[in-house]
């Protein structure tokens, strides 16, 4: 971001919180070597992990088990012009560990599409950024011209 562009960098505290509010995120993977972006509904866990619950056959399994993914979510309001945007970068794995499992069946996020075998993706944050528009203030205007 640039000096005075009409953004402010989030920290990781301010980008945990408003992750925590929202509903629903886009997780983006590759898909046939190219990017691939799949909205989800998600909670977060320890440590700022994003949990996803999907059937145990769905291709976004196998796409993104063992791999480097994002995960991106946001706010905006197109009257104000303002929001904010959180991205998360890092490894994902099914959840495996039965007493995991288990765990996240109680506290974990529910699925919107049930199926009746679910797995855990669990998305252990590496690098967590995130950025906030404020009623589209710019240094060159007090309003964004859109």
């Amino acid at each position: 971001m640039y000096r005075d562009d009409g953004f402010r960098e989030l920290d990781r505290q301010e980008c945990l919180r408003l992750m925590a509010r929202a509903p629903v995120g886009r997780i983006v993977h590759t898909r046939h070597a190219l990017p691939a972006v799949l909205p989800v509904n998600f909670c977060l866990d320890h440590g700022g992990a994003v949990l996803l619950r999907t059937a145990a056959a769905s291709e976004l399994v196998r796409a993104v088990d063992g791999v480097v993914v994002a995960f991106e979510t946001d706010e905006v309001d197109t009257v104000t012009r303002s929001g904010w945007s959180v991205i998360v970068t890092g490894r994902a794995d099914v959840v495996t560990d039965p007493a995991e499992h288990a765990r996240l069946c109680r506290v974990g996020p529910r699925s919107w599409a049930p199926s009746p075998a679910e797995v855990f993706v669990r998305i252990e944050p590496e690098l967590i950024t995130g950025r906030e528009l404020i009623a589209g203030h710019t240094l060159h205007s007090t309003r964004l011209p859109f």
